[in-house]
């Protein structure tokens, strides 16, 4: 097995969306033999993009699987998405490859959306090569493409291959150490020729800044080549390949993928430096264990996505981290202490699975129906040498929206619906606001959840709406108040008798509630002391202004009497209440409105743009940094100007803008916006 597994290759695509990913994975399918006519998106037959939204879409909404041969040798692909609206589970992929396959479009060079990307792939530490996609598109620029990759992304590229002509004039690729011309023919297939004579100097200046480059990243061939001043054939592809593995050196190839030129190319070097299951340093667990990456080491596969089957079924897809997988066996869920029974494993290719009749080792991708109590990001083991995968962190939600059924019964499959969802993208939300009433949906963006949405609508045959969020806000008081709350009530038998002297003031925001007991002699009994601050706690989460609750106060419990025979738990819970009330509207409420953290990240000539318009929505910049090209804003916005900030961030920058956003404080809001939302919810109560 060991033989096998130095020659296998398990790799994720990334890039941001539109650069090709897809199409690539379709060339490589084609010239695998898997399929027998090449994949287009345009055309909406492509083998990885089979969901309905996604053809509508044009772009994949979720990670797709593959496994072909390539000169014997298995190779297992994920294909991920580019748009950030559906890279919440991204950080689970990565943990699956051993490898990426980074993806820029030559027309628009390295975007926004790269940087956030490549850093995720640099933080999963994986070794790493590019392919610059759509030379033979209009504006093409491959010198720019490959300019953005050492001076945006920081790394630092050897080229292998230079494109002869691009756009419509894209012809072949010149072999930079070789030195040959590659010309394109029919099906994939090139003519080898001598470098074209305009060519050749500039092929020359690219051998020996590559090589310079595979050099700097080893002691010893940099001995050698600043000795002899060069290295051999061996010796640049060993120092490659190491360079490679130790993540110091990117290689760069070029091609079309819909039109099918460059992929032989392109698959020889994902063979000839991407790392084997074997190489790779074992993997880290939960409290500092670790796991080698060997067919000899116990079992222990990552469970890193769960998905849905055309007719409705569910598969868990398992990432074989070490030891020897085969169907029908037993295995062990160290984080739930559950055993789970494996059926027949199988491989995927897009929405076909296809039985797997052998064990499977280190770097196998495969597919199992969905395991009982297992979810997405679990690790099962062998049940004697437990081992826990510490998996990486995911993203936070950016966005919630509000759902409603047409009915109370469609509400209920709505939500059964959806639980359903959540195994499958464990970036989505589901959650019942007990403050505003809302069940929620919160996700990576408005497309996320709107796609989300669709999925529910077609697979259930339930109408779900949605709508935007209520905004949390919060009340608190301006002032110090001391009030007298008595409450007495005589009804003919036993009456009801509370009296009680609070003190309320302000604290720091963000401090929250305190209540302090300085009753002595016993003037109210201790029995009756945690009522008073019940019936306080209860009148505060009402709120006194708008019905928000109220935060950021303290509550000084110092003097008050009772009745020996009247006075109960009841009567000084609602003398506590009465209290709170009648000091609140002495001290003054305002209205507090949830402010969030947002990082943007665009184009350096949209920073105007979005900085005026930030402005417009009430935020606040903090600060920017322009770094080739891109410029980082950084910004505190009101949570009610940017609910559907992503719509209107791609509106500004014909896409090229990407933003991530957290909770950050409350703040008082401006009396004017104070005013709006009284009058609002004025408004809804007489309507209701």
């Amino acid at each position: 097995m060991e033989d096998k597994l130095k020659q296998q290759r398990t790799f994720a695509l990334a890039g941001s969306s539109g650069s090709g990913k897809t199409s690539l994975a379709e060339m490589f399918l084609y010239n695998a033999k898997v399929t027998t006519r090449l994949g287009s998106i345009d055309a909406g037959n492509t083998v990885l993009d089979y969901e309905p939204e996604e053809t509508k879409k044009g772009g994949s909404v979720q990670p797709a699987y593959a496994v072909y041969a390539w000169n014997k040798n298995r190779h297992f692909v994920i294909d991920n998405p580019g748009d950030s609206n559906f890279l919440g589970e991204f950080p689970y992929q990565l943990a699956a490859a051993d490898a990426v396959v980074y993806v820029i479009d030559a027309v628009d060079g390295v975007k926004a959306q790269d940087k956030k990307l490549w850093k995720d792939v640099r933080q999963a530490g994986l070794p790493a090569m590019f392919v610059i996609n759509k030379m033979d598109r209009e504006r093409a620029d491959f010198d720019q493409a490959l300019a953005g990759i050492s001076d945006v992304l920081g790394a630092k590229p050897v080229l292998l291959h230079l494109p002869v002509g691009s756009e419509a004039d894209f012809q072949g690729l010149v072999d930079i150490f070789s030195n040959k011309a590659l010309m394109f023919e029919a099906e994939g297939k090139v003519k080898t020729q001598d470098v074209p004579e305009e060519l050749s100097s500039r092929v020359a200046e690219l051998y020996e800044a590559a090589v310079e480059n595979i050099a700097e990243s080893d002691e010893e061939l940099m001995e050698k080549y600043l000795e002899e001043g060069e290295l051999s054939a061996e010796e640049i592809r060993n120092g490659l390949r190491k360079g490679v593995l130790q993540g110091d050196l990117v290689p760069v190839c070029a091609g079309a993928a819909a039109a099918n030129k460059g992929g032989v190319q392109i698959l020889e070097q994902i063979q000839g430096l991407m790392p084997s299951p074997l190489d790779r340093a074992p993997w880290k667990g939960v409290g500092g264990s670790e796991r080698e990456s060997s067919p000899q080491a116990p079992l222990s596969c990552f469970v890193f996505k769960t998905i849905t089957t055309p007719f409705g079924g569910q598969l868990s897809m398992l990432r074989v981290l070490s030891g020897v997988l085969s169907s029908d066996i037993q295995v062990y869920n160290p984080a739930k202490d559950v055993k789970e029974k494996l059926g027949a494993l199988q491989f995927v290719v897009g929405k076909k699975q296809e039985p797997c009749k052998e064990e499977v080792g280190p770097g196998a991708i495969v597919a199992v129906a969905k395991l009982k109590s297992t979810g997405t990001g679990d690790t099962v083991c062998a049940e004697k040498d437990n081992f826990l995968l510490d998996k990486p962190a995911l993203p936070p939600r950016l966005l919630s929206f509000a759902l409603s059924g047409a009915s109370k019964e469609d509400e209920d499959k709505m939500v059964a619906a959806i639980q359903k969802l959540l195994e499958e993208d464990t970036s989505l939300k589901l959650e019942h606001n007990e403050e505003t009433r809302d069940i929620l949906l919160s996700g990576m963006g408005q497309l996320h959840i709107e796609t989300a949405v669709e999925k529910v609508r077609r697979r259930n045959k339930v109408e779900v709406q949605l709508h935007a969020p209520k905004i949390p806000y919060r009340e608190t008081i301006k002032g110090t108040a001391d009030v007298q709350g008595r409450y007495k009530k005589q009804t003919g038998g036993r009456g009801q008798f509370g009296d009680c002297w609070i003190k309320l003031e302000p604290q720091e925001r963000g401090q929250g509630y305190e209540f302090v007991n300085q009753i002595v002699g016993g003037v109210i009994p201790k029995t009756f002391i945690p009522a008073v601050d019940q019936g306080i706690q209860e009148a505060a989460q009402k709120g006194v202004l708008a019905g928000y609750p109220m935060v950021d106060f303290k509550i000084t419990l110092y003097d008050g009497s009772y009745h020996s025979v009247d006075s109960s738990e009841m009567a000084f819970k609602i003398a506590g209440s009465m209290a709170f009330k009648k000091a609140a509207e002495k001290t003054g409420v305002t209205l507090l409105e949830p402010i969030m953290k947002i990082s943007i990240s665009v184009p350096d000539e949209y920073m105007g743009d979005i900085i005026g318009d930030l402005s417009s929505r009430r935020g606040k910049v903090l600060g920017y940094e322009s770094n080739q090209g891109i410029t980082e804003i950084n910004a505190q916005v009101p949570m009610a100007e940017v609910l559907r900030y992503a719509p209107d961030l791609r509106a500004m920058t014909g896409g090229q803008g990407v933003f991530t956003m957290e909770f950050d404080h409350y703040a008082e809001c401006p009396p004017n916006i104070q005013e709006k939302i009284l009058e609002e919810k004025q408004a809804r109560a007489e309507n209701a």
